[in-house]
């Protein structure tokens, strides 16, 4: 066999290969905002942009905060805010998110709350989640009419605060139901902390630069 025809058959191999492997992935769309997109494959955290490929060969054509454009083996797929877009059957079925340390020093993700896409900053020093007014009435959480008022100290000073109940608080596939929140009066926090009450319910693991979150079974 010439050397030419060698590479070609090698060439064609790897490219099956890679085909195969993409098919194969778990791919689950957990954030979704005007041109951008997280995804978890195979429970990896991907943030794409419009033209750029996750590592396993997920491609972002397009993304609003109502779907999102992917091109998967070729194929071009449209999927929604935690839609399951191509599967595999993996045992043992492992129930876990990875958060990495992002350029700033912190732990960001995404995820939702009463099925709705939210921005969150993992903080253990949290008691509760904890969200500004603005962010709550974007989640159609009426805490006024629901929450108990109460005062928060913060580096301002006390804050005026409402505690409330969350019916659902999801990152990846960790869905946690009755969270309890606090709801800050004024334009802080302006990331929505994911705090002790929902961290409290699952296992960490921190080794400084990724953490990761599993179901308590």
């Amino acid at each position: 066999m010439s050397l030419s025809r060698k590479f070609l058959v090698l060439l064609m191999l790897f490219l099956w290969c890679t085909a195969a492997f993409v098919q194969a992935a778990d791919v689950r769309v957990v954030g979704l905002f005007s041109g951008r997109a997280v995804l978890l494959v195979d429970g990896q955290q991907r943030l794409l942009k419009p033209g750029q490929s996750s590592p396993e060969g997920v491609k972002l054509i397009s993304a609003t905060s109502e779907e999102a454009v992917l091109q998967i083996d070729g194929q071009k797929v449209t999927a929604r805010l935690d839609g399951r877009v191509s599967a595999r059957k993996r045992t043992p079925e492992v129930d876990e998110v990875q958060v990495w340390r992002d350029t700033a020093g912190m732990y960001t993700t995404v995820g939702s709350i009463n099925g709705l896409p939210i921005a969150f900053l993992v903080d253990t020093g949290a008691t509760t989640v904890a969200m500004n007014a603005n962010q709550a009435r974007r989640l159609g959480i009426d805490f006024r009419v629901v929450g108990r008022q109460s005062g928060v100290t913060t580096a301002s000073g006390v804050a005026r605060a409402w505690a409330v109940t969350l019916d659902t608080v999801k990152v990846g596939d960790l869905e946690l139901h009755g969270v309890a929140a606090m709801v800050l009066e004024g334009a802080h926090p302006t990331t929505t902390l994911l705090g002790m009450s929902y961290l409290g319910r699952l296992e960490i693991n921190n080794d400084g630069r990724l953490m990761t979150l599993r179901k308590k079974y």
